[in-house]
């Protein structure tokens, strides 16, 4: 058996060079699934970050450890601590949108299992009751062959439960910001499952937080229902 054959980048289909060590040798390493060029150019989100959104903080449109987003979101009361926390691996820069372009909208499947060891870790640290897919209407989930928060979770290897379901309405990406922002409530309880939702932690996961009205309308039909706390992960931000 070769324990270093050659393997191609999910991302750029380049060649992977085995790095053979004394440690690689006797001891078992996870598979690298993407070349370190394509490793560079993902930014992680570092330094001081908005508590609420994982947003990185620019003190001139911050207060104390809030965004000023997340800080109008929480002077709502229809909205206060409807949503407790997001986290994301990454900054939504050139990059990353090309590559979610790729496994959101091209049906490249494979390329969850990129984020997939990152996402278990901060899924095993939450201890959650549920974790829920954001759903996507029956049209767009034909038009596109999957759901991709869904991807997400079964390739982080863990079960998504599908609490809820989605209306059909036009794009996310056709909207502007303040559409965004004031969306129309999408998300219902999923009638066709039965899980208790009363006292639960139940983590939200996407790909992407734009303005965090996606993730707060669903969490606001669960909160609704009884869950204790909702929180969110995301590839991107």
């Amino acid at each position: 058996m070769n324990l270093f054959r050659e393997k191609n980048c999910i991302l750029c289909h380049a060649k992977i060079e085995p790095v053979v060590t004394w440690t690689s040798v006797f001891l078992y390493q996870k598979e690298t699934l993407i070349c370190d060029p394509c490793k560079s150019r993902l930014e992680r989100i570092s330094g001081e970050i908005c508590r609420a959104c994982n947003r990185p903080l620019d003190k001139q449109y911050s207060r104390n450890d809030l965004c000023l987003d997340c800080l109008r979101w929480e002077e709502e009361p229809e909205w206060q601590g409807v949503l407790m926390q997001n986290q994301s691996l990454y900054l939504y820069n050139d990059y990353l949108k090309e590559v979610i372009a790729l496994f959101k909208y091209r049906g490249d499947y494979l390329i969850a299992s990129v984020f997939a060891t990152e996402l278990a870790g901060k899924m095993i640290l939450g201890s959650f009751d549920w974790i829920v897919p954001i759903p996507l209407s029956q049209e767009r989930l034909y038009e596109r062959g999957f759901n991709q928060a869904e991807a997400l979770i079964v390739q982080a290897g863990f079960s998504a439960t599908h609490l809820l379901t989605r209306l059909h309405t036009e794009k996310q990406s056709k909207k502007s910001r303040e559409d965004r922002i004031h969306l129309p409530q999408v998300f219902q309880l999923n009638p066709n499952e039965s899980y208790p939702i009363a006292g639960c932690k139940i983590l939200l996961v996407d790909d992407i937080y734009t303005t965090g009205s996606t993730l707060r309308h669903a969490a606001k039909v669960l909160k609704a229902n009884g869950a204790r706390e909702v929180h969110s992960l995301t590839v991107a931000r």
